[in-house]
């Protein structure tokens, strides 16, 4: 993958892009977001968020329903100012954006930290949300429910929506709805806690990583076709790359979290 890197950028741009990823701070630049593993450009975000969050978990939460509620539409509000701005003023020239479009500011507002802080911040008070429900609450349930159906509805319809609110921003109240009844007690939280799920629920941050590497992996070495594998593809693919994503938590994620924690003494 850093080999094909290297033929889709300038040197300067690919040496800039080889010391900035490994650094996670690729994510700051609109056109280095995606170097060598494009689904990372999150942890640039995630790394910014971290550095935020004990300063963050400093400001008091409102106790009253309506401030908490308030803040959530403060939120999701702010996270659909960009989205908005970019579908209104066309900064790139593109009349119809969608998945493929490139220019300069669907990348910033794809893959740079500052755009997705309102969802952050959408987090954080769901959060104080999260602890005021009980967990057995009827309302949970609703919840889950139109949670799952709303995205099903928006996904259905996602291509007749603009590009840029779909992208980020429009789905955080049906996002925070339908965690809010998974984290509860309830039949459809039940449903979920079935094991697979649970494990591959678990290994889902490691498949996210991987996933597109992973793939181009597979696919440009031709190790499927050598094998007759691809008779079964995609499905085949699908497999190793749930696989792959187990190894790298049981080998990678959950000691790499044992050994943090015993050097932060947690």
């Amino acid at each position: 993958m850093l080999g094909m890197e290297l033929h889709a950028h300038s040197r300067a741009m690919f040496v800039a892009g080889a010391i900035l990823t490994p650094l996670l701070l690729q994510g700051w630049s609109p056109a280095l977001s995606t170097f060598w593993n494009t689904p990372a450009w999150t942890m640039s975000a995630e790394i910014f968020f971290i550095i935020l969050f004990p300063w963050l978990i400093r400001w008091r939460m409102p106790r009253e329903w309506r401030r908490l509620f308030g803040l959530l539409l403060i939120f999701w509000v702010a996270g659909m100012v960009a989205p908005a701005l970019y579908t209104w003023l066309h900064p790139d020239g593109d009349l119809h954006p969608g998945r493929y479009t490139n220019g300069l500011w669907m990348r910033t507002l794809k893959y740079t930290p500052l755009p997705h802080l309102p969802s952050f911040l959408f987090g954080v008070t769901l959060a104080a949300v999260n602890q005021r429900i009980p967990p057995a609450a009827r309302l949970r349930l609703w919840l889950g429910i139109v949670g799952f159906v709303g995205l099903y509805v928006m996904l259905f319809y996602g291509s007749r929506l603009p590009y840029a609110l779909m992208h980020d921003g429009l789905l955080m109240p049906l996002f925070g709805a339908l965690i809010l009844g998974l984290a509860g007690t309830n039949p459809l939280a039940h449903f979920f806690s079935f094991r697979a799920f649970v494990l591959i629920g678990e290994a889902s941050y490691c498949l996210y990583l991987l996933h597109f590497n992973m793939w181009t992996l597979l696919h440009e070495s031709r190790i499927l076709d050598w094998t007759g594998l691809n008779q079964f593809d995609p499905w085949i693919s699908y497999l190793l790359l749930v696989m792959g994503a187990l190894a790298a938590l049981h080998l990678v994620e959950r000691p790499g979290a044992r050994w943090m924690k015993r050097w932060l003494r947690l």
